[in-house]
């Protein structure tokens, strides 16, 4: 066989592939946050509890891939001349995982919301009213530079029995990916349905025109 033939470089067949249309890519996360979201409102406060612990101990577990992952962000941020504040919000240490970590079992400790009466009463011909926390369903936030939010807002979201789709700023893209599947890969472990904590991974704004445009399956927007 000819031996310069042989040295040709090959294209990865995933180098050829387009990426997904920025409002098909959106509206698949959507539906499928959405598809989850009716499962995870019927969890017993044990499995979102359980998941929540599982959690915090796999964010330790984890800390050098997040803190590598937390530094080609802060590499890349200073390379463009970010401002000094900014890199200190975006910046993670062992410290603030640790302290991320302790935030999820703080949750986890909390009473449950869902399916607690607010309030109760009578109608004069006897029937009983009352007021009922339910889930909202899908919870769209949008945050800017600060990754442990990444992690604030998944467990709350749990907790209260809702799905989340969670778009960070761009300047901790890698932290906020690392975080995310650090979560997921834990709460699905413990039973919590797939997508139910979704991290949009794509940078451009365009995605958030986008997530503000699927009111059919998010609920509230924050």
């Amino acid at each position: 066989m000819d031996q310069t033939q042989e040295s040709l470089p090959v294209a990865h067949e995933s180098a050829l592939v387009p990426p997904v249309p920025i409002d098909e890519y959106v509206h698949q996360l959507a539906k499928k946050a959405r598809a989850s979201s009716n499962r995870l409102a019927s969890l017993s406060s044990a499995v979102k509890d359980r998941a929540l612990r599982e959690m915090a101990d796999q964010l330790e577990a984890a800390s050098d891939a997040i803190l590598e992952a937390n530094m080609k962000d802060i590499e890349a941020f200073e390379a463009k001349g970010g401002e000094a504040a900014v890199a200190d919000r975006l910046r993670l240490t062992p410290a603030r995982i640790s302290d991320m970590a302790n935030g999820l079992r703080e949750i986890a400790a909390l009473p449950d919301p869902v399916g607690e009466t607010l309030k109760m009463w009578a109608r004069p011909n006897g029937m009983k009213v009352g007021r009922v926390r339910v889930p909202i369903g899908v919870i769209g936030i949008i945050y800017e530079s600060r990754p442990n939010v990444t992690a604030d807002a998944a467990a709350l979201c749990l907790k209260s029995g809702n799905a989340c789709i969670l778009r960070g700023g761009s300047e901790a893209i890698e932290s906020n990916k690392a975080i995310a599947a650090v979560l997921r890969e834990a709460a699905e472990k413990t039973g919590i349905p797939p997508d139910a904590m979704t991290l949009i991974d794509r940078t451009e704004r365009e995605v958030v025109l986008e997530l503000l445009k699927q009111d059919q399956f998010i609920d509230l927007m924050i």
